[in-house]
C-alpha cells in the first residue's frame, strides 16, 4: 500500500543524502524513480539534488503554483516509476502536499517528501506544517548541536555570522547561512525572545 511520508530535521541532517541513498536502493534493484526538487533553490546547479557529502543527481523541478498530481501522473504515462522522491518539501504549497496525497491514494504511488520542519524564526513552513497533518507515516533525521543535544531548531547568519531575528521565511542558503540548534541555544542565540506570531 503506497503512502506519504515526511522525513524532517533541521539544515545540515543529511537529508539529501538519505534520500539519494533511497532512490538508489529502488535503482538497484531496476525500479526507476522519480525526483523533484524546488525550481528556485540552485545551489548545487538547477535541477539537481546534493548532499553535502559530495553525491549529487538531476532532478526534475516543482515550482509554486504547480500541480504535483498532474506532474506525477503524466510522468507515470511516459514509464512505470516505483516510488517519488521530494527534496526541499518546506516550500511545497498546502495545496500541493494535498496533491502529494491524491498522487498517493488515487495513483497508488509511494511518495517520499524531505524537508525542514521550522525555519529560522521558530515556524512551521506551511508545506511541513500541512505535511505533518497528512502525512501517513513521519520520520525524524536527527543531527546535533554544537552542544551534543539533538538540534530541533536552526538560526539564520548574516555574512559576519550575526544572528538574524527577522527577514523573509525563505531565504536559499546553506552551511553558511544556516546553523542548526538544540532549543536552548536557539533561544540564547535568539535573545530568548519568543517569535513574532503576528506575521
Amino acid at each position: 500500500m503506497a503512502k506519504l511520508y515526511f522525513h524532517y530535521s533541521t539544515m545540515n541532517a543529511g537529508k539529501s543524502t538519505l534520500l539519494l541513498q533511497a532512490s538508489h536502493n529502488y535503482r538497484e534493484r531496476g525500479m526507476k524513480t522519480y525526483l523533484l526538487t524546488f525550481a528556485f533553490d540552485n545551489r548545487a546547479g538547477a535541477g539537481h539534488i546534493a548532499s553535502r557529502i559530495g553525491i549529487d543527481t538531476e532532478a526534475d523541478t516543482f515550482s509554486p503554483g504547480e500541480n504535483l498530481f498532474d506532474k506525477i501522473r503524466d510522468r507515470i504515462a511516459t514509464g512505470a516509476i516505483a516510488c517519488v522522491f521530494l527534496d526541499e518539501a518546506q516550500f511545497l504549497e498546502p495545496a500541493q502536499v494535498w496533491q502529494l496525497a491524491r498522487a498517493v491514494d488515487d495513483l497508488n504511488m509511494p511518495v517520499m517528501a524531505y524537508g525542514l520542519r521550522v525555519d529560522f524564526q521558530g515556524q512551521l513552513f506551511p508545506g511541513s506544517a500541512t505535511l505533518l497533518a497528512l502525512a501517513d507515516e513521519m520520520r525524524e533525521v536527527r543531527t546535533i548541536c554544537h552542544c551534543g543535544r539533538k538540534a530541533t531548531m536552526v538560526v539564520r547568519q548574516d555574512p559576519m555570522g550575526n544572528v538574524l531575528t527577522d527577514g523573509e521565511q525563505v531565504v536559499i542558503g546553506g552551511n553558511e547561512a544556516y546553523v542548526s540548534l538544540c532549543r536552548k541555544h536557539w533561544r540564547e542565540a535568539v535573545g530568548d525572545r519568543e517569535p513574532d506570531r503576528t506575521s
